[in-house]
């Protein structure tokens, strides 16, 4: 019997997705809670931070994607991980919950990783595929010595591109280690390749001191990435095309606004926003950093905070001692997050109770075992 089903012989089999979506809040949460019960520990929820709060609320963990990995991969009770995040999120949580020695300890049986909605993905991860990386990496080979330079690839990228730096002496960051990743890599080499996010990359290496001239940007769509074999060369980051759609949305003049309209406004963002909002705020890190300065901050402290709307939204839900704006006048969230809904979650949920789940996100083996080495150098510098 696989042990993923429950002992319900009443557990009717579940419907299409449509059927879902007919069905109000309150019996799709019910229904989730029961495959929970049932379920126990054998299986994890995990909930991004961005994820809307209906759907946090069912939640074994909530993190950041990452962390929310790490955490499932080190369960020895869960047999069924379901990520509500997005598509990179699901093939992180993969690689790392069926590495080797994993596999080995369960006597070769994988934990399933289930994304409730395939259309869940990540606008700035789509914005480098592995093809095109592959024709930069050729392309730069013809200006330098490619063995002068060392890939460096955020977390938020899809599995291929993990595994490209595996393969090429690179390694992965987020955006709590960048400038510690940045370091590793310029103790190899004098170049960094830094994709997909171009405003992580070069936040960090600015502020490490690396002049702008020393950093440009590669477009994909053009030959050698838009630039002329004299700027390749003078280069230290070579910064890809690509961006945060939620993050590139803040501009300077919300900053200047807020600063107007609220006395003693502390201005905080994420280092995917672009310099000139990053230079105009009093702090700039990761989502968790984000968290630890508003749960450590005094009442009465105000905050203008430059990150996605449902983390903000529950950031003031959750400290009303404080007063927490929205940077951007304008609503920018998370589209491809807000694509996990209850309907979603409880549709492949049911799935996965009768042993019959859907959804599940595989890393092809070859490109899990690279991108594999390339996570694991960034664990092992945290």
């Amino acid at each position: 019997m696989n042990t993923l089903a429950t002992t319900r012989a009443d557990l009717s089999a579940p419907g299409p997705i449509q059927h879902y979506r007919s069905l109000d809040n309150d019996e799709l949460s019910a229904r989730i809670e029961a495959i929970r019960r049932r379920m126990g520990s054998r299986l994890l929820i995990l909930g991004h931070h961005y994820q809307q709060d209906e759907v946090i609320a069912h939640s074994d963990l909530r993190g950041d994607s990452l962390q929310l990995s790490q955490q499932a991969a080190e369960s020895r009770q869960c047999e069924a991980i379901v990520f509500c995040g997005v598509h990179f999120m699901a093939e992180t949580a993969d690689i790392l919950a069926n590495r080797p020695e994993r596999l080995a300890q369960r006597q070769g049986k994988r934990i399933p990783v289930v994304l409730p909605d395939m259309a869940a993905g990540c606008s700035m991860a789509d914005m480098a595929d592995i093809d095109q990386v592959e024709t930069c990496w050729e392309e730069l080979a013809e200006v330098v010595d490619t063995e002068d330079i060392t890939p460096v690839t955020y977390i938020n990228s899809a599995a291929s591109l993990k595994a490209f730096c595996g393969r090429h002496g690179g390694i992965v960051c987020t955006s709590s280690n960048a400038e510690s990743i940045l370091r590793w890599a310029f103790e190899r080499s004098r170049r960094v390749l830094f994709f997909p996010d171009q405003h992580l990359g070069r936040n960090t290496a600015r502020r490490m001191g690396v002049p702008l001239d020393e950093m440009p940007v590669w477009n994909p769509f053009e030959e050698l990435g838009g630039n002329d074999e004299q700027t390749i060369r003078r280069s230290r980051v070579i910064l890809w095309q690509g961006h945060c759609s939620v993050h590139q949305m803040f501009r300077p003049e919300h900053v200047d606004r807020l600063r107007q309209q609220v006395p003693d406004i502390r201005v905080l963002v994420h280092p995917e926003c672009t310099m000139e909002v990053v230079d105009k705020a009093d702090l700039v890190g990761s989502t968790g950093f984000i968290l630890r300065q508003v749960q450590a901050a005094p009442p009465g402290t105000r905050w203008a905070i430059g990150t996605e709307l449902h983390l903000v939204n529950r950031l003031k839900q959750e400290h009303p001692e404080q007063e927490i704006h929205f940077l951007s006048p304008i609503i920018c969230m998370c589209a491809t997050m807000y694509r996990i809904d209850l309907a979603h979650l409880c549709w492949s949920l049911e799935h996965l109770a009768t042993g019959k789940p859907v959804n599940v996100i595989e890393v092809d083996t070859d490109v899990a075992r690279d991108a594999l080495v390339a996570l694991e150098r960034m664990l092992q510098l945290r």
